[in-house]
């Protein structure tokens, strides 16, 4: 193994990216046969401005999307069946697959009830191989909980996560050591993480449309463009990434952004979108365990001109009404159009709590 664009030459990491494939919706297409084959959506009633927690590929393919209005996903959909969320059910599920995970490693990062990380670099399974590994999981998830998976596998977690998304559904797809530089160099620029439609945007417009352009520009010339993330789109673009999976890393908060094709000209548009933020909030709240409590509810506006504000409130709650007082607070510390907008709640970790109660216990 030969050091990559010259970098220091370390221990090659073996990590699985494990995505369900359209989870609550399988959840409940396996649980009601009646439902396969028939676009299916799961999350609120369009009658109480609910929102899309996921749907299948059926439905899919009228355009209907996560985190989507249902009013919105009707129109596109006229005969989309959407079915209340059964979080017990899909929390149960999600603690058998992890349970399948627990038998090739420990090395464990839970990114939701649906998605993980594994690290499998020391797995003394099928001798060593990720691969093996990652094809015994899909095949024993399939067979015991009826549903598929997908997963990636790579030397890192940013291009496991591009791999697992490379075949879905019910794909695998491995980037090998030698294949990084080739495969990252054909890469678009939209398939990096925290690269979004405005982010490629710009980028575009200096030329940057896929990895291999990226490589052209000096550190320091993107760090100039665009910040800190420069740096990380540095590393990203030559397949650096040496986040190791975090086992236990506890979340601080929870929160929901949009940035906008064109900017919200006034409180009142920003404002009108609210409902749809709140509710894809609610849908990542409640795929959290009962270790956390939500605490201070904020908000966060980023305006045109990238200036931006983050405010939060002790004892408010998380309601529309408190959002929509919060978010006006925090526009007026601008008053400017704005380009992005953020909600979410700062978590109290209930966990961490009970393990200081027994430390200074007597």
């Amino acid at each position: 193994m030969k050091p990559l664009n010259n970098q220091p030459l370390t221990r090659q990491r073996k990590i699985i990216h494990v995505d369900c494939d359209c989870f609550y919706a399988a959840i409940e297409m396996r649980d009601d046969p009646r439902l396969q084959g028939k676009p299916l959506a799961v999350g609120g009633s369009a009658d109480r401005r609910g929102v899309i927690a996921t749907c299948n590929y059926e439905a899919r393919s009228y355009g209907v999307r996560s985190a989507m209005a249902s009013g919105q996903a009707l129109k596109l959909c006229p005969d989309l069946l959407i079915v209340k969320p059964r979080m017990d059910a899909y929390k149960a599920a999600s603690r058998e697959i992890h349970a399948i995970f627990r038998d090739y490693t420990e090395l464990i990062e839970p990114l939701s009830l649906d998605e993980a990380y594994l690290d499998v670099s020391d797995s003394p399974h099928f001798a060593g191989s990720a691969t093996r590994i990652a094809q015994e999981i899909r095949r024993r998830v399939s067979q015991q909980l009826h549903i598929t998976v997908s997963a990636g596998v790579a030397p890192n977690k940013f291009l496991a996560k591009i791999a697992s998304d490379w075949n879905k559904p019910n794909g695998l797809f491995v980037i090998t050591p030698d294949q990084v530089e080739d495969f990252v160099a054909a890469l678009p620029v939209g398939k990096l993480h925290g690269v979004g439609k405005v982010t490629a945007e710009k980028l575009a417009r200096q030329g940057i449309r896929h990895c291999s352009d990226l490589r052209e520009w000096p550190k320091l010339a993107l760090v100039r463009e665009f910040g800190s993330f420069g740096e990380r789109l540095w590393s990203l673009a030559r397949g650096i990434d040496e986040r190791a999976v975090q086992t236990d890393s506890r979340r601080q908060s929870i929160s929901v952004e949009n940035t906008f094709e064109q900017d919200l000209p006034d409180l009142a548009a920003c404002l009108a979108q609210l409902p749809e933020l709140l509710g894809e909030l609610e849908r990542r709240m409640a795929r959290l365990d009962g270790s956390y409590r939500p605490g201070k509810p904020f908000v966060k506006v980023k305006f045109h001109d990238f200036s931006q504000t983050t405010l939060e409130q002790s004892g408010a709650r998380r309601d529309l009404d408190s959002y929509q007082l919060l978010l006006g607070a925090a526009h007026a510390r601008g008053n400017k159009p704005v380009r992005l907008l953020g909600v979410g709640v700062r978590l109290v970790d209930l966990r961490g709590r009970h393990e200081q109660l027994e430390l200074f216990a007597p």
